[in-house]
């Protein structure tokens, strides 16, 4: 509590302009959602460990893999004809028990947070974007809570810590790297959504582009060749018809010659100039 007399008549003069900054406290619904999601997440990454733990054993015995999944059905029927030493039995025995005990813990918690969301109109909407599936989307509802409180796109990501960052001091600019403010958790899920294109969404042009025949045929067909009066350095000139010795790009500025001429640009200007004092005689 603020007792200075003019501290507290600043604070109600803000809060009469609504310029005092305020915290958004989140309702009792998005701490639980989000203590389920943050769960399940810790149980995929327990899961991930133990399915890790036995491919390693098997690389440690040279057993090599003729399966693309070891933990599906044909997997575990292939895992079951091993006949491993022991203590690597017993170990790839304890670790197949805990991931089947993982799924079926993943599984319930996947039912739960699907019937909590079931009625929610951001979990449905952000699920048409690409990439994003039930459980992203239930990650991202659950991290940002109340969209309405960000006025637009672009605070949102500053909040989630996916802007770059900029420090800027006197003639001093400095650009980073993202900030990675705000929740992990939101980051890492919309990164997991970024991915490219699936390869039915292409166009018809870029497969026959990447054809066998049509690789073959480019390799085989000769290529068009330079006009003799126009060397690959004196190209631009003849092409633009300009006369004159073709100059190289200058090289890029440094990040000190950069702010001196964002500087120089930014100070205001005095109109008419200044005139100089005469010397003198």
């Amino acid at each position: 509590m603020k007792n200075d007399e003019k501290d507290a008549a600043d604070l109600a003069d803000l809060l009469r302009m609504g310029r005092l900054p305020q915290a958004w406290i989140a309702p009792a619904e998005i701490p639980e959602l989000r203590e389920l999601t943050r769960y399940r997440i810790k149980l995929v990454r327990a899961r991930s460990s133990c399915k890790e733990q036995v491919h390693a054993v098997l690389a440690k015995l040279g057993i090599p893999v003729t399966c693309s999944d070891i933990f599906g059905v044909w997997g575990n029927t292939w895992l079951d004809g091993l006949s491993l030493p022991q203590p690597y039995a017993g170990k790839v025995a304890s670790l197949r028990k805990l991931t089947s005990e993982l799924s079926t813990e993943i599984a319930v918690l996947d039912a739960v947070i699907a019937d909590l969301l079931a009625h929610h109109d951001g979990y449905h909407a952000i699920q048409a974007l690409p990439g994003i599936g039930p459980v992203l989307a239930a990650v991202i509802v659950a991290e940002i809570g109340d969209i309405l409180r960000f006025c637009r796109p672009a605070r949102l990501s500053s909040w989630a810590g996916l802007t770059p960052r900029h420090r800027e001091s006197d003639l001093k600019v400095t650009r980073g790297h993202i900030t990675k403010q705000g929740s992990p958790l939101l980051r890492w899920a919309v990164v997991e959504a970024i991915q490219p294109s699936p390869p039915a969404a292409r166009s018809v042009t870029s497969r026959t582009a990447s054809s066998p025949a049509a690789v073959a045929r480019r390799r085989t067909s000769p290529r068009p060749q330079r006009p003799a009066t126009c060397s690959p350095v004196s190209s631009t000139r003849c092409a633009t018809g300009t006369p004159g010795p073709w100059l190289p790009a200058p090289p890029p500025k440094t990040r000190r010659e950069q702010a001196r001429a964002r500087a120089a640009r930014d100070r205001p200007q005095v109109w008419p100039p200044p005139v100089a004092a005469r010397p003198r005689l």
